[in-house]
């Protein structure tokens, strides 16, 4: 009788364990790709939990890479009794989001001051006069400048107080929906920070309250910027398909009659596609990518609104940026260089949009083992939004496999940045 895994593992888990096993026998993804006849991004996808579903793809890596079947949830025979158990199995670990990672928790940088600040609270509030709704609006201002302008440590100190004095305001003014609007606004950008920061914990805690808020408002233009996030994050966790269902869902409500509408609504309805976009791309639906990416150019025809505002930088630029950062996340390398191409010689206003392209060309050249154009991309992308590419987990992932690809040592300054950056060899 085969062996049964003795406790539930999660898709993220399976890929660490994936990944790790590959980091240690000193292999790029592309190298062991190819050897079981794959593309490099297939197994780019397992490594960060996506696909692992299927029982003979794991079985394959498992004896490419010498890794124990029960570290992936497997039994230990491939006959058919146990591969319906291996899948019995599999359906178990998707399910079971919150098991432990198989590598060390990464340390998060959250303050424990804006932990607070997103939780129920019966703390009493501030004794202090609430703000004019007009200072609550310049400091919601500022911290879209300093979230788009990744200056992620002077915004992590301003959004505690923000919160506080938005609460403050709406206990003073119950029934003002405007000002509903403005607090899902401060905990949207939140969300878009710790994601960032990949904290995606604290940000389930402050998307909950966006979409409270968004709902109480009432504005479309809120509700669409508050599901925009949350599909975000949802996409960041693998939850590809509801983070799709739901942009479909607020597009059926939301969408149409775009030549009368604002362009600060049609904005973030356009930016909510945008987040579908990732999500599809990234669970791989090409059919949906494309479809929502043809949706958001039609949007773009009414709205251009180029600057570095998180809720109404909306253009045919950002589409295009979302283009580039769809075929890396299909594994389109050469498609997704070619549409960065002329990007570059465009102006974007926000710096963390001007980095974003840069990093989803290191992805690229990544993929086509041109490792040190990786590299230099990177370097802009920190020239752009240093803070961004030094605090982000998903850019120190990406930095350790280009340097594990670097088998020979053949760029020693690539090493010197994974040591910048913090990395584990």
């Amino acid at each position: 009788m085969s062996e049964a895994v003795r406790a539930p593992i999660d898709a993220r888990q399976i890929g660490s364990v994936i990944r790790r096993a590959r980091r240690a026998a000193g292999r790029s993804q592309e190298n062991v790709a190819s050897a079981l006849g794959y593309h490099q991004s297939k197994l780019s996808r397992l490594e960060r939990g996506s696909g692992t579903d299927d029982v003979r793809v794991l079985r394959a890596v498992a004896a490419e890479l010498d890794i124990p079947l029960e570290s992936l949830g497997l039994t230990a025979s491939p006959s058919s009794a146990d591969t319906r158990t291996d899948d019995m199995y599999r359906r178990g670990f998707v399910a079971a989001g919150v098991a432990a990672l198989a590598t060390p928790a990464r340390s998060l940088t959250t303050s424990l001051e804006l932990v607070q600040a997103l939780l129920p609270t019966v703390t009493p509030l501030p004794d202090r006069q609430p703000l004019t709704q007009a200072t609550l609006r310049h400091e919601l201002a500022k911290a879209r400048r300093h979230l788009y302008s990744c200056r992620y440590t002077e915004l992590e100190a301003l959004l505690p107080t923000l919160l506080a004095d938005l609460r403050r305001a709406q206990h003073e003014s119950p029934d003002d929906l405007t000002l509903a609007g403005l607090t899902a606004t401060a905990y949207q950008t939140a969300v878009s920070m710790l994601i960032k920061l990949g904290d995606t914990g604290s940000a389930w805690l402050a998307v909950g309250r966006a979409m409270s808020e968004a709902e109480r408002s009432g504005n479309p233009t809120v509700l669409a910027s508050s599901v925009r996030v949350q599909t975000h994050l949802m996409a960041r966790e693998r939850h590809h398909l509801p983070a799709v269902t739901m942009v479909r869902h607020t597009a059926d409500q939301l969408g149409g009659h775009y030549d009368q509408r604002e362009p600060g609504d049609l904005a973030a309805f356009g930016l909510m596609l945008l987040r579908g976009v990732t999500a599809a791309s990234t669970g791989g639906d090409r059919s949906t990518t494309t479809e929502l990416l043809d949706q958001a150019d039609e949007v773009a025809r009414y709205v251009d609104r180029d600057r570095p505002d998180a809720w109404a930088n909306f253009s045919p630029t950002n589409v295009a940026l979302h283009r580039v950062s769809a075929a890396v996340a299909l594994g389109d390398a050469g498609t997704a260089v070619e549409a960065a191409r002329p990007l570059l010689r465009r102006r974007i206003p926000a710096p963390e949009r001007q980095a974003a392209l840069w990093v989803d060309l290191a992805r690229a050249f990544n993929q086509q083992g041109k490792l040190f154009e990786g590299y230099r991309a990177l370097r802009i992308a920190e020239r752009h939004a240093a803070e961004d590419i030094r605090r982000r987990p998903d850019i120190r992932e990406l930095v350790a496999d280009m340097t594990a690809r670097d088998r020979r040592g053949a760029l020693p300054e690539l090493r010197q940045f994974s040591r910048e950056l913090g990395v584990r060899p």
